[in-house]
């Protein structure tokens, strides 16, 4: 009889155990007179003990109020007695800086362990061999294997590298899956922007400024300029570098200034350039369609 792989769970790092003053993620499973009982949960569930005396700074009144059955908790590593299992916590001694910089890594290690799971389980091979083969190397090699997942996102070949990936199947799947979760989304940025020109070439002058804007849209950044009602015009950039798509935004909207004061003409800021949200876009959209629904209750009433 075949012995059964273990495709779900598994450390996320290469030691077994933590060292002293390392930031973990535990979660709360019993609270008891001397402390709380809880298990590290980048560490495969291995037990460690936050003491009463290391639960608060302050004088405990209440263990309850301090600390609850099911929460994750970020504390720092007091003792490892790696022989007999024993590791001793403090929640005291984490300050709110420490926090984050444990939520960040906890998260970075959840993502990555949540793709070579699902791997292992895909191809039926052990999930700790995939670590072993995968995992920790890149870690190594990039201080975190989350860095490394990123940039195969299109450079996969440069990344996987000499390491020892068990099959095609698993190298292809494992691409696929970087691919799926963590490709970024882009990111809509928006100016709003007043165009006059009172010129004799006026209309002329503003369709030019118009296009000289939208010369700046790529493939990197789409750029689009839509008229709300005149002389206002909306102009998005799309892109997955936040500041790339405010810089270009910038960019077309000091080019269109150049053009339309050249002939007597102003390009009013009115909103700067930001990234904006569904709400916000979606509020844009009723204004552009009341906007559209006047110019048509206009040209019935011309007709009549």
């Amino acid at each position: 009889m075949s012995e059964e792989v273990n495709t779900t769970n598994c450390r996320f790092y290469e030691s077994k155990y933590p060292e002293v003053e390392d930031l973990v993620m535990v979660n709360v499973k019993e609270i008891a007179d001397m402390g709380a009982y809880v298990k590290l949960l980048e560490y495969d569930g291995v037990e460690g003990m936050i003491l009463l005396s290391e639960l608060s700074r302050r004088r405990i009144r209440s263990i309850q109020k301090l600390i609850k059955v099911g929460r994750n908790e970020v504390v720092v590593v007091l003792r490892v007695d790696k022989d007999k299992g024993y590791i001793d916590l403090s929640k005291r001694r984490v300050s709110a800086e420490d926090i984050v910089k444990c939520e960040e890594k906890y998260n970075k290690s959840k993502a990555v362990h949540s793709i070579l799971r699902h791997v292992a389980e895909k191809h039926k091979y052990s999930l700790e061999k995939l670590y072993e083969n995968v995992g920790w190397p890149l870690s190594r090699k990039y201080g975190h294997a989350y860095e490394a997942f990123k940039q195969a996102i299109t450079t996969p070949e440069e990344v996987f590298a000499g390491t020892e990936i068990p099959s095609p199947e698993i190298f292809d799947e494992l691409i696929l899956q970087i691919s799926r979760r963590l490709t970024p989304n882009p990111i809509k940025c928006r100016t709003d922007i007043e165009l006059t020109c009172f010129g004799y070439e006026g209309i002329d002058a503003i369709k030019t400024a118009l296009l000289a804007g939208e010369l700046f849209d790529s493939e990197k950044t789409p750029l689009k300029i839509r008229l709300v009602a005149a002389p206002m015009f909306v102009m998005h950039c799309t892109s997955i570098d936040k500041q790339l798509a405010i810089d270009t935004l910038h960019a077309a909207t000091n080019k269109m200034r150049e053009i339309i004061t050249a002939s007597d003409g102003n390009l009013n800021v009115v909103m700067e350039p930001k990234a904006v949200t569904a709400s916000e876009e979606s509020e844009l959209e009723k204004q552009l369609q009341g906007e559209l629904e006047d110019s048509e209750e206009e040209s019935d009433e011309d007709f009549d």
